[in-house]
Order: C-alpha cells, then structure tokens, then sequence
C-alpha cells in the first residue's frame, strides 16, 4: 500500500542545480528511514543520501556531500534531494526508498522494502 512517486528530474548542464521531489504515500512514516539511491545503466544502484524521518538526521555518500543536501516535510510527507553543483557523473535515474519501521539509515539498497519509479537525471558536460 506504500507508494513513493519521485519528481523533479530533467536534462541539465554542469554546474547547474536539480530538486528533486519524494512524496509518500499510503503508510505511516514517523518511525521509518527514507533514502536516495541513483543507478546508471550498467551499473549497480548505490546510496546518495538517507534520512532519519523521526530525528532528521541525514547521511550523505562522500560523493555527494558538500553539494547535495536532503531534507523532509512531515506534513507534506515528502523528501527532498537538493542538488547543486552537478557533474556529468551525476548522471542516474535516482529512486527513493523507504525502510519501513526502521529508524536507521542504511546504504544497502536491500534494507529498504519501498520503492519509487524513479526520475531521470542527465547531466551535460
């Protein structure tokens, strides 16, 4: 019954900011762990940023940190991905993720049950 739809995506040039959007649905999410992950084709999904939905706490993959910053909004239920300074290696379809019931953030992709569709980020060199 959990859905996550992801928005915000699109085609950009280096160097240029994205925000990108998670709005949940369909569950309680007040003791829950929400998370990014990005996939490029070939290549395995991998975390970018997760937060600790009760406390806010946020982690950050050392590739990201500096230049993305992920928030939430209880109310809207939604996560946000604010990313700034993009680099072609950005490039990925990033997902959010939801592990349900569990306050931890981790960055294994099979720690989380939800998924979104995913939202095609394409950075230009």
């Amino acid at each position: 019954q959990v859905q996550l739809v992801e928005s915000g995506g699109g085609l950009v040039q280096a160097g240029v900011s994205l925000r990108l959007t998670c709005a949940a649905s369909g569950g309680a999410f007040s003791s829950s762990s929400m998370a990014w992950f990005r996939q490029a084709p070939g290549k395995e999904r991998e975390f970018v940023a997760g937060i600790n939905w009760r406390g806010g706490s946020t982690y950050y993959a050392d590739s990201v940190k500096g230049r993305f910053t992920i928030s939430r909004d209880n109310a809207k239920n939604t996560v946000n991905l604010q990313m700034n300074s993009l680099k072609p290696e950005d490039t990925a379809v990033y997902y959010c993720a939801v592990r349900h019931s569990f306050l931890v953030v981790t960055s294994r992709p099979s720690d989380y049950a939800y998924w979104g569709q995913g939202t095609q980020v394409t950075v230009s060199s």
